[in-house]
């Protein structure tokens, strides 16, 4: 066919010729049918750019629901498939630690070239190289080992469908944009589409080296390389949407590595240096602190930290809001971040549709084709009944590790808007709980961290009607109210401060005689619209140890239950008990391990000196990532026995890097380490700190509390942990040690 000539990846309107997905060699046809990741090897990120490709570094068949390139929630490659000499180069080797480059080595053997069938001999090497930043970059070097010259094609294919994020997970559309036949120029091709939204998106792909062949969807170059000689192509990839600027490599690759790579070192830099005697944990760690970097996302000129790649790369409130938590003693900057991010997207008004209240903070921003098209309620979408509670949290626990009076006080408005959501809205039946109804009918008929539609059940399965008040909601509720009576005390509001604390302590005597279950020395998951208990035994009451609502006693009972053999697999605590008849370890909610979920119960045992208790948790995560790629906790994984596998069980559709397995490490050793900040005291507290059995020390480096850096040194003796302080930089900082 035709094809309309382009050579600045510019779009002349009166060239472009509108066709169907048929007509693209089938290429845009949207092959999904459910959302799997069973391909995926290697995974980038860069703002909001995203790549998932086979270990290759390939993105095929084209459509494959768990591949391609990504931007602002839109697949903008969905095919891209290398051949060299007639075939599919073999790997022999891969991987993507750095997160924003992946390192591919590649070869083709000499079998089409004259070798011997039998004992095929690897000849050409090819090292290829992805990079992301403001647009993908495929960087091959192509190097022949034959010992006489030779002569070969490269061929590229490559489409692009342009589906939204949610159509790639399965969604179905009742009708799509309109598809354009792409612009091929001498050494590009640009791929068009123009979505339900009116919004002009397209991928500009561009070549260093003319192509000898190339079409709509492919290149190809005959190549002729003598010995040892070796030939550089690289291929850049370009989303634009509307008539944006289309951004281009105005430096070398080299370069523009070397430049992202010492944006990665400031970043760990600025972070607390964790090392000890353990290098594997060491390395998990520094993974970690690589990951969250590579999570944050800038949307209308503010960051914060995305929840996952490849399903959740966009702003969600209980994700962000928990990583934040987490990350404190590693970069109190993603709290400043989160707070800052979610206060300017705060609920005004009351709409169904998106389920948005006054006061409420959001639950996920989507910034695709079907979000603009209000085909779904993600505009942004506000349902969740934890995060405003858990907005409280955080700005109190920043408090803590800050001292930032300025950036509360500029939040004020804000907290005082969410205090009155939860007392006004979030309190659906005026019982004093705070409970969820679901309201949009593209909304979520669960609205806590278990929101899948049979996270929240009774034993045998069976679903409760709501409104639904969650036992680990009624303790965020709390913590925020004691969190913010430290704030109005800050602020010498003494009276306002008290009433709170008055409010918070009514609460706990409510939670207690509502949802604790003596007989089973246990809380309830929750109570349904009849304010019957869902006697469910789960992982959720573990979170009120962590918001500090049981007595000492109780918070006993629940580390017993929770560390027994039902819950606890020996890689970490499961969501659900397996002697549950709805118990399954291969679901996402009910009988899985969540690296968050373990972290926030750790800490809760430690708040309560159950230190070896959390010690437990933190090793079996530890030993668990041991066995993951790069060491990095998944987002979940399959809850399994440990007697059973020699590993951890993957979970299919888990998502890797996700935000809040990045930072679970960091409250978990809060915790065992008895980290108690004071940043307006200008005080630190150590309380009785354990050093888990496999550690002979432990080194935190410049750790921020308030204005100050501190570094120190944590040795095991035996049973007993001694902690020296290394140094104290900036402002002065007492160290206060108690041991017993």
């Amino acid at each position: 066919m035709d094809q309309p000539k382009s050579d600045d990846g510019g779009v002349p309107v009166d060239e472009l010729v509108a066709v169907t997905a048929e007509e693209l060699l089938g290429y845009a046809e949207i092959a999904c049918e459910a959302q799997s990741l069973a391909r995926t090897e290697l995974v980038l990120k860069e703002n909001g750019l995203f790549l998932l490709t086979d270990a290759a570094g390939n993105v095929t068949p084209p459509g494959a629901c768990e591949l391609g390139l990504f931007d602002r929630d839109t697949r903008v490659l969905s095919y891209y498939d290398l051949h060299v000499g007639g075939g599919r180069p073999d790997v022999l080797s891969s991987q993507a630690a750095r997160v924003y480059a992946s390192q591919i080595d590649l070869t083709v053997t000499d079998r089409e070239f004259g070798g011997v069938f039998s004992e095929p001999k690897n000849f050409l090497h090819i090292r290829r190289e992805h990079l992301l930043g403001e647009f993908m970059t495929d960087r091959m070097i192509l190097t022949n080992y034959m010992g006489r010259v030779v002569e070969f094609w490269v061929d590229l294919r490559f489409a692009a469908d342009f589906a939204d994020i949610f159509e790639v997970r399965g969604a179905r559309r009742p009708t799509r944009g309109q598809y354009f036949r792409p612009l091929v120029g001498e050494r590009e091709v640009v791929w068009i589409y123009r979505g339900c939204d009116d919004r002009l998106r397209r991928t500009v792909i561009r070549f260093s080296i003319s192509p000898n062949e190339l079409d709509a969807g492919r290149a190809r170059w005959l190549l002729r390389l003598e010995p040892k000689e070796a030939v550089e192509l690289e291929i850049n990839v370009l989303p634009v949407v509307n008539e944006g600027r289309i951004p281009g490599p105005d430096r070398p690759f080299g370069e523009r590595l070397r430049r992202i790579r010492a944006a990665y070192d400031q970043w760990h830099g600025h972070a607390t240096q964790i090392r000890g005697d353990d290098q594997f944990f060491n390395a998990a760690l520094r993974q970690s602190i690589t990951d969250l970097r590579a999570l944050m996302v800038d949307h209308e000129s503010r960051s914060i930290v995305s929840a996952g790649i490849p399903w959740f790369t966009a702003p969600f409130g209980r994700d962000s809001l928990i990583t934040s938590i987490e990350a404190l003693p590693a970069n109190p900057d993603i709290a400043r971040q989160t707070l800052d991010f979610l206060a300017a997207y705060q609920g005004e008004e009351v709409d169904d549709w998106t389920e948005e209240e006054p006061g409420k903070i959001l639950h996920e921003l989507r910034r695709g084709e079907m979000a603009a098209c209000h085909e779904i309620p993600h505009i942004p979408y506000y349902g969740s009944i934890d995060s405003t509670p858990l907005f409280l949290v955080l700005l109190g626990e920043t408090l803590r590790w800050t001292g930032d009076l300025a950036l509360v006080q500029r939040l004020l408005p804000h907290a005082e808007r969410a205090l009155q959501w939860i007392d006004r809205f979030g309190d659906v039946d005026g019982d004093g709980f705070v409970e969820y109804v679901r309201r949009s009918e593209r909304g979520l008929a669960n609205q806590g961290w278990k929101d899948s539609g049979d996270g929240v059940c009774y034993p045998d399965g069976t679903l409760p009607e709501p409104p639904i008040a969650l036992v680990e909601v009624q303790g965020y509720v709390y913590d925020a109210k004691n969190h913010m009576a430290e704030v109005f005390t800050a602020l010498g509001d003494f009276e306002r401060a008290g009433q709170l604390r008055a409010e918070a302590a009514a609460l706990r005597q409510r939670i207690n005689d509502a949802f604790w279950m003596e007989d089973r020395g246990y809380y309830a998951l929750a109570l349904d619209g009849q304010k019957r208990r869902l006697p469910t035994i789960t992982s959720n009451p573990g979170h009120l140890l962590w918001s500090g609502v049981p007595t000492p006693e109780q918070a006993r009972r629940v580390a017993e239950v929770l560390l027994a053999d039902e819950m606890f697999s020996g890689w970490g605590i499961r969501t659900l008990a397996r002697h549950q008849p709805v118990y399954n370890p291969l679901s996402y909610h009910n009988g899985t391990i969540w690296p968050h979920d373990n972290a926030l119960i750790s800490l809760g045992f430690a708040r309560y000196g159950l230190r070896r208790e959390a010690a437990t948790v933190l090793e079996a995560l530890f030993e668990a990532a041991l066995h993951f790629r790069y060491h990095r906790l998944p987002e979940l994984f399959c809850g399994i026995w440990r007697g059973e596998t020699d590993t951890p069980v993957a979970y299919p559709v888990s998502c890797s890097p996700q935000a809040w397995a990045a930072a679970a490490f960091f409250p978990m050793l809060q915790g065992v380490l008895g980290i108690d900040p004071d940043a307006r005291g200008r005080m630190l507290r150590l309380v009785q700190p354990y050093l888990p059995r496999r550690f002979r020390f432990l080194d935190l480096l410049r750790m921020q509390v308030g204005g100050s850096r501190v570094s120190l040194q944590f040795n095991r003796y035996g049973e007993r942990t001694m902690v020296n302080v290394l140094d104290v930089e900036g402002d002065p900082l007492h160290v206060r040690i108690d041991v017993v």
